[in-house]
């Protein structure tokens, strides 16, 4: 697939906002805070860092976490690809805890995401992956030039448990949110059959919005968590489309993440 660039009949949406019954003047950016690539297991090869970027502006998103399950060797590339798509890019991993419960790993900095990668990658099962099963896991850069290839399989578990992964997270800046709690498999209640008040969140992802209130009822901590919308994306075509938006302080990475964390600094 060629490289997508934005559209001008298609500009990004970005508007101004007043809280209501506040002073606050803030940005309302539309969002999907969970995007895979190519190098993800069972990613697209189509979904590179620049197609990503430029689909996003397309749609008319104006922030895009990519999330790569346990790996942010393409953040680099994205962060490149966005600049020139006029996307707010944000460094993040979809790690896998040793519970294997997947939770998204968001950061204030590329350095710092990077820096958490090196940190991740020799805690993971150390088992080759199977191209024929699980697909190419490419590292690319901002052309879509293939640059190198992650030789484990990324899609197993990483030796960090849950209740540690906060405190690693938040010492680099960033964030934690468990991912599609809805979810039968790999979600914090299917694994854990529970949702702890003591694990360093604020938000959540549900990706189901009729689930939300039911889920509420049935676990009182939600009721004060930030609940996201995110696409989960493998595929171009699984983006998600404008209408999930944050009200932000700042049109950056710092006021996307304080939005989302109330215990964030």
């Amino acid at each position: 697939m060629d490289n997508l660039t934005p559209s001008q009949e298609n500009p990004s949406v970005l508007s101004s906002f007043r809280g209501e019954g506040t002073d606050c003047v803030g940005t309302a950016l539309n969002y999907d805070l969970h995007v895979h690539s190519c190098l993800s297991p069972c990613g697209s090869d189509e979904s590179t860092p620049a197609n990503i970027a430029g689909l996003g502006a397309v749609l008319g998103l104006d922030v895009i976490a990519l999330t790569d399950h346990n790996t942010c060797k393409n953040c680099p590339a994205f962060f490149k690809a966005a600049a020139e798509s006029g996307i707010l890019p944000i460094a993040g991993m979809e790690l896998t805890t040793e519970e294997e419960i997947h939770v998204l790993c968001l950061f204030s900095e590329l350095y710092a995401a990077m820096d958490f990668d090196k940190f991740v990658y020799p805690l993971l099962l150390p088992m080759k992956n199977d191209t024929a099963v699980f697909g190419n896991q490419f590292i690319m850069n901002e052309t879509d030039e293939i640059t190198g290839e992650v030789e484990n399989c990324l899609i197993n578990a990483v030796s960090i448990s849950l209740y540690s992964l906060a405190g690693e997270v938040g010492s680099r800046g960033g964030i934690i949110i468990p991912a599609h709690i809805e979810r039968a498999a790999f979600s914090l209640i299917s694994q854990l059959g529970f949702v702890p008040d003591d694990c360093g969140f604020d938000c959540v992802e549900i990706r189901s919005k009729q689930a939300v209130e039911n889920l509420k009822e049935q676990h009182e901590y939600l009721k004060n968590c930030k609940i996201i919308h995110n696409s989960d994306a493998h595929i171009l075509e699984s983006m998600s489309l404008p209408g999930n938006t944050l009200n932000v302080a700042e049109r950056n990475a710092r006021g996307v993440l304080e939005v989302l964390s109330a215990g964030f600094y």
